[in-house]
């Protein structure tokens, strides 16, 4: 039987077409050095900034530092187990966390894995940490309100979807309940929220978690935790996580609000990172990209064009400062990137002014483009009058005999000092904002005693609830504020029932 020489070639191209191989090249080094979460590898040529690297006992690793003869890697987990000498693999894939839908109610931890004993995330998409931030073009002028529920920041610094608003303030003076408010006060809003825990003591998240639980807001919200016992890159990590996680529903069309708790402990853990990595400190020993660190997470905060589906990524971030000083370094860094600040007082606070809101020196530079025209119209003067009477309580401390025009704008400014004051996890919604402040601007309330005050505020929502639904309901949905002589009839009716304590 002869085989012709064209039969065997064919059988031999066939074999060679479907010839598959195995063959998997991994670039893999060895680790030279480790120590403080930190390893140094030699022998990975091509790696990439950022990216993933596997070490052999499974811990994953990020590529940071890109020197000439080595690699300098924050390690993502536990580092006992890795010795030097060790094997380190890269993935070819940068850093990147899981994000959509399937997050929302979960509280995760930076690399995107459960903390909360619910079970495996059934995500399929995943973002890089580091994105690029929209450009001018893709962006459009802040216009929307970010309702707060909070009288005192919804009046005066009002914050727009979109903002970038710093809370700053020195520590235990209720910087967080007023994220936690204005969390709680997207329910009604179409508002998702992440809440990023930056080295915050595990029991003081487990408690913002319950919070979120029993007024149903975990239900539109991702907690994002790297807690005080975890390892530096993770606490450095956790921000940019976050706001991945959030860009996902912005470029989705969606609305999303993101709060940083607290940005100053990044710095501190970046500090710690860079120092270990050999980076050379300068002020105050932060390394000199500090600045880059703060700005490049909160440029991805924008409000998109109806070309890119109009969402908005509106970002709360967080200062701590030390008695007071917002001279220091990185106050001053972040206030030079946000679009405008909210100062809490520690004297306000221990006087019982709470939310302890400084407004002389906070400010919002969108302004009145983030509220409703009806906010805008009765809250016009209230910063001004709030700041005169600061002056003037200052003035009238030293006893002189004041004119009757200076006692009543003493007067008002009480009565201003205790609508502003609100209780803890109890935002109010727009519309009873602007009745109050408006019960307080005409006039309504100078004859009420200040100890009466906030019981005339709640009696009045009971009976504009009941009696004047209709007015209510029209600010809400118009933004406008009703008319003069209805809205003041209903006060003044309201106030002819009401019985002034003895």
């Amino acid at each position: 039987m002869s085989i012709r020489p064209d039969e065997i070639s064919s059988l031999i191209k066939q074999q060679i077409e479907n010839f598959q191989s195995d063959v998997e090249a991994n670039e893999v080094g060895t680790v030279i050095q480790i120590g403080d979460g930190i390893a140094r590898a030699h022998g990975l040529e091509n790696v990439m900034a950022g990216e993933l690297l596997e070490f052999s006992n499974g811990v994953m690793g990020m590529a940071q530092n890109l020197e000439e003869n080595n690699v300098g890697i924050i390690i993502l987990g536990p580092f006992d187990d890795i010795r030097e000498g060790d094997e380190v693999k890269r993935t070819g894939r940068i850093m990147e966390v899981p994000v959509g839908e399937e997050l929302l109610g979960r509280v995760v931890n930076p690399l995107g894995q459960p903390l909360d004993g619910q079970g495996a995330l059934e995500t399929t998409k995943t973002r890089p940490i580091e994105s690029p931030a929209p450009g001018v073009m893709d962006r459009k002028s802040v216009h929307e309100p970010l309702q707060t529920g909070i009288k005192a920041i919804d009046s005066m610094i009002p914050i727009g979807r979109g903002q970038r608003e710093l809370i700053i303030g020195d520590r235990q003076i209720g910087k967080t309940s007023i994220a936690v408010d204005t969390i709680l006060n997207q329910k009604e809003e179409d508002i998702l929220c992440i809440y990023v825990a930056i080295g915050q003591k595990e029991s003081t998240v487990a408690g913002v978690v319950e919070t979120f639980r029993q007024h149903g807001a975990l239900d539109y919200t991702i907690v994002v935790n790297a807690g005080a016992s975890d390892p530096a890159p993770l606490l450095y990590l956790s921000p940019y996580a976050g706001v991945s996680m959030g860009e996902e529903f912005m470029y989705n069309g969606k609305h999303v609000l993101v709060v940083y708790d607290d940005l100053t402990k990044q710095a501190a853990a970046y500090r710690e990172l860079s120092l270990l990595l050999r980076r050379p400190p300068g002020r105050e020993a932060f390394p000199g990209d500090v600045f880059y660190l703060h700005s490049r997470l909160l440029e991805r905060s924008a409000k998109l064009s109806d070309d890119k589906g109009a969402g908005s990524l509106t970002a709360l971030p967080f200062i701590e400062t030390q008695a007071g000083d917002v001279g220091a370094y990185i106050p001053t860094n972040v206030i030079s990137i946000t679009d405008g600040q909210i100062f809490l007082q520690s004297d306000l606070f221990h006087s019982g002014v709470r939310p302890a809101v400084n407004p002389g020196i906070s400010v919002s530079r969108v302004g009145g483009s983030a509220q409703i025209k009806a906010m805008k119209k009765v809250s016009g003067t209230l910063r001004l009058d709030l700041a005169s009477f600061r002056e003037l309580e200052a003035f009238a401390q030293f006893g002189s005999d004041l004119d009757q025009a200076t006692q009543a704008k003493l007067s008002r400014g009480e009565r201003t000092v205790e609508v502003l004051k609100q209780g803890l996890h109890q935002p109010q919604p727009v519309e009873k904002q602007v009745a109050i402040i408006y019960s307080l601007t005409k006039g309504f309330l100078d004859d009420i005693p200040v100890k009466d005050v906030q019981r005339f505020e709640s009696e009045l929502f009971v009976y504009l609830d009941s009696n004047h639904k209709d007015l209510l309901n029209g600010i809400r949905e118009t933004g406008n504020l009703p008319d003069d002589k209805d809205f003041s009839a209903a006060i003044e009716g309201f106030k002819k029932s009401f019985n002034v304590s003895k």
